[in-house]
């Protein structure tokens, strides 16, 4: 039996779900360890709603989910995984559990709804006294309560509606009249609508139907984490994921909390979604996030900023899309944002706008308030401040709140706006407002609840305007709409990746690392194809004024350019034969995230229907085949950034988590597409496979197996070379085409080579003259078995000889592959 690393190597992400549990991951275990992963990142495997195929809307914080095989279960993974070196990571869920159609799932919910505000249970939940007339109100009805009355009735002592839904009985009230018996809950029925402007809890983002948990009442925390920390301190589990942190009372408290309980020994990494230049709060005790700050860069060092420059301008004039509805991204950020705030969110705005009259007074009008608090939420740039209790705001927040501020503070029209403002910021920074309050108006606990539930709603704000509605509405570049990333500048410099990869290593080098997740609108393979766009721009607008003209001849014209603009990406992306269900459905959710023709709520029927029409009659039928020549054309592009983006992220700083099937090749779009089960990927091959065919994807599942294989196993038997203690450095190529090449040093023992925006290398004449200094040592290449030999025109080749330093010929080192993976001959 291989002993089982502390901290890990590489993790693997397994989707569990009913028909796909611990028996089936159990199966693969082999097959992983192999591969060279040291764990298993299991998905939330708590007890959820019967059915759920995510695992997140958890029910029962007490029990592993029986449809998973149940703790017996997953103890029989835990074995098979140590009898072959690898531990398990399980992915929990601190913010949020279920508010089921049955809710005598959720035991503590049942208790609340019985048992109303008074009840023990009411602790667990984020309830807002103000609202509802004291009643929880429950938007589950499919329309207004006087239509609903005949499917509502009495049975085995609970309130029935329909055939799913059972609600307690408050004691006492079984045979009153109906009418009475509804008036008599501690909780309202009410059509689902009403969640939009009476809900009196707080919630998923805007998901109803998951309920917010109080895991900083420290009873709530030991029920909703006792038997993780039971698997953990039994050595069943070996390290966590924490979803969502950001939409806790207090992200750094909580994860303290979890650190004395787990252990400093136990790895743990927090779902934190980084802006641009935001950093991790240095007092969160963590290994770091889960890795969407390294797909950014990724992502953004395979593409090309003049192409993508050029796309852009394309775009806007296909599209015609004023600046605001999807022309260019800030604008497009502030309006989606406004639109969410003003909607989807209005009920977390008003119980905030609530708590600021009472602490502001009258001197500062409801409406004023209204629009400042408006205009503070929607200029935050990140997901949120974590002003501390009782303590003084970090620099970094008070930065960031007086520069949202300063944004909100041009947007608003009168001095009763602004001197609003004014209070607002005082508040969201935990202080009092600089206005003197009236009697009663300056309470703590009204202050310290403006300033948690502030930083909240911008967490949900930010998370449904910019990743979801303005991520599907500026739209030149698909592969720059992702979790984390930066539409409006999706190209970043080699030094921008360099920057990253130091700091990371300095500050969190056992972070996690992500390129493929089950959050993300499209896998790393679909959006690398994207990228491969930014380096042919002029050949994107040929195709889609041909495939425009074709789709019109065919009498299936889109429904609006810029839905023709995100279908013809995609199928470049899935091509030479996209699925027309695949495509129709990630077509049909863009459309109503972006909510600028149709949406989740109101639905417009014929504009779906045309949408249908259009996708199975173009991009997945005859008009459609352009797109596949321009595939094959751009295929030495799409393998380069396929392969590229892999070994980038398999060898940069931090801890590298490969979601299910992407170890091979993974083109996935947008869930739940992206968990549907995956195709295993064949055996790793003993040997590097033949260079692949001319066709977009030829030879390259097994290439990036093979690659991948590569990269876990080294990193397996070399921790120490890519772990907290190793070093990075980057490498600089010299000759005409250096900018070309990516490559970095890791520990003077591995060095990564990757080949960037080759159709420009190409056309400048490829790598002639271009050579790449390495450091002293006698290299080979794992990924082709190959000495490398070093040396530059007019120079002695490297001999292995202490101190000396060679370059080698990147003409030679690139001859048959994008990528190369350098070892020291003399490392082991």
């Amino acid at each position: 039996m291989t002993a089982v690393p502390r901290t890990p190597t590489a993790t693997y992400r397994v989707q569990l779900e009913p028909g796909s549990g611990f028996a089936a991951a159990a199966r693969d275990v082999p097959r992983l360890a192999a591969l060279g992963v040291s764990h298993l990142h299991l998905s939330p495997l708590l007890e959820a709603v019967p059915g759920s195929r995510h695992g997140y809307d958890v029910t029962d914080h007490s029990r592993v989910r029986a449809e998973l095989g149940g703790e017996q279960g997953l103890r029989q993974l835990a074995a098979t995984a140590r009898a072959h070196g690898l531990g398990l990571i399980a992915d929990i869920v601190p913010n949020h559990m279920a508010l089921p159609a049955d809710t005598a799932l959720n035991a503590p919910l049942w208790r609340l709804l019985r048992d109303g505000p008074g009840s023990p249970a009411a602790a667990w939940f984020d309830l807002d006294p103000a609202a509802g007339e004291g009643r929880m109100t429950l938007p589950v009805l499919a329309g207004p309560v006087a239509d609903e009355r005949h499917a509502l009735r009495v049975e085995d002592g609970a309130l029935r509606y329909g055939d799913h839904h059972r609600f307690p009985l408050r004691p006492g009230t079984e045979h009153l009249p109906p009418d009475d018996l509804l008036d008599a809950q501690h909780y309202r029925l009410a059509w689902w609508r009403t969640a939009r402007t009476e809900l009196t809890y707080r919630r998923f983002f805007t998901v109803s139907e998951l309920i917010a948990v109080r895991v900083e009442d420290p009873a709530v925390f030991e029920a909703t984490h006792a038997t993780v920390l039971r698997l953990l301190a039994e050595g069943v589990l070996t390290g966590l994921r924490i979803d969502h942190p950001d939409g806790l009372a207090d992200p750094e408290g909580y994860l303290r909390r979890l650190r004395r309980r787990a252990g400093p020994g136990v790895w743990v990494v927090a779902e934190k979604i980084l802006g641009e230049d935001e950093r991790l709060p240095a007092g969160w005790p963590v290994a770091g996030t889960t890795g969407y700050d390294a797909l950014r860069r990724v992502d953004a060092a395979l593409t090309d900023p003049a192409g993508a420059e050029q796309l852009t301008a394309h775009y806007r004039a296909y599209t015609g899309a004023p600046p605001d509805l999807g022309g260019a991204w800030e604008p497009t950020v502030r309006r989606a944002a406004h639109r969410v705030i003003d909607r989807e969110l209005a009920p977390e705005r008003a119980r905030l706008l609530r708590t600021a009259r009472r602490l502001c007074g009258p001197e500062h009008p409801t409406a004023a308030l209204r629009t400042a608090l408006t205009a503070l939420l929607v200029a935050l740039p990140v997901y949120r401040p974590y002003v501390p209790a009782g303590r003084p705001p970090s620099a970094a927040d008070t930065a960031l709140l007086a520069t949202a501020a300063a944004t909100a503070a041009r947007e608003l029209a009168g001095p009763a706006e602004r001197g609003a403002l004014d209070a607002l910021h005082d508040l969201a920074l935990g202080r009092p407002p600089r206005t003197a309050p009236g009697p009663g108006h300056g309470h703590s606990a009204d202050r310290a609840d403006f300033r948690v539930r502030f930083a909240q709603v911008a967490s949900a704000l930010r998370a449904k305007a910019v990743e979801d509605c303005a991520g599907y509405r500026f739209t030149p570049l698909l592969s720059a709409s992702e979790v984390g990333g930066d539409p409006g500048r999706p190209a970043l410099p080699v030094a921008a990746f360099h920057a990253h990869c130091a700091r990371v290593q300095r500050d969190w080098p056992l972070t996690g690392t992500v390129y493929t997740t089950h959050d993300t609108k499209r896998s790393g393979d679909v959006r690398a194809a994207l990228a491969a766009l930014t380096e042919h721009p002029r050949g994107w607008a040929d195709l889609l004024t041909e495939v425009t003209e074709r789709t019109a001849r065919a009498g299936v014209p889109a429904p609006d350019p810029h839905a023709a603009w995100g279908c013809w990406q995609t199928a470049f992306a899935l091509a030479p034969s996209p699925d027309p269900d695949r495509l129709t459905a990630a077509a049909l959710k863009a459309a109503r995230e972006a909510a600028l023709h149709t949406t989740w709520t109101e639905p417009d029927a014929e504009y779906e229907a045309a949408l249908e029409r259009f996708v199975r009659g173009g991009p997945c039928a005859a008009p459609g085949y352009p797109v596949a020549a321009l595939a094959r054309e751009l295929a030495p592009q799409l393998r380069a950034n396929v392969l590229g983006a892999a070994l980038l992220h398999l060898t940069m700083p931090g801890v590298p988590d490969l979601y299910r099937g992407s170890e091979s090749v993974y083109r996935a779009l947008v869930d739940p597409d992206n968990r549907r089960p995956a195709e295993p990927p064949p055996p790793v091959p003993d040997a590097p496979p033949p260079v692949p065919g001319a066709g977009p994807w030829d030879g390259l599942p097994a290439e990036k197996l093979w690659l991948t294989a590569v990269a876990l196993r080294l990193r397996r038997a070399r921790p120490e070379w890519f772990g907290e203690h190793a070093t990075y450095t980057p490498l600089a190529a010299e000759g005409p085409t250096a900018e070309h090449a990516l490559a970095f040093c890791r520990s003077d023992r591995v060095i990564t080579v990757a080949a960037r925006l080759t159709r420009t290398l190409a056309a400048a004449g490829g790598w002639e003259g271009t050579v790449l200094p390495l450091p002293p040592g006698r290299w080979y290449d794992a990924l082709a078995g190959d000495a490398v030999a070093a040396g530059a025109p007019g120079e002695a080749p490297a001999d292995g000889r202490p101190g000396h330093r060679g370059k080698t010929a990147l003409a030679r080192l690139l001859a048959d592959r994008p990528v190369a993976l350098l070892v020291r001959a003399d490392g082991f």
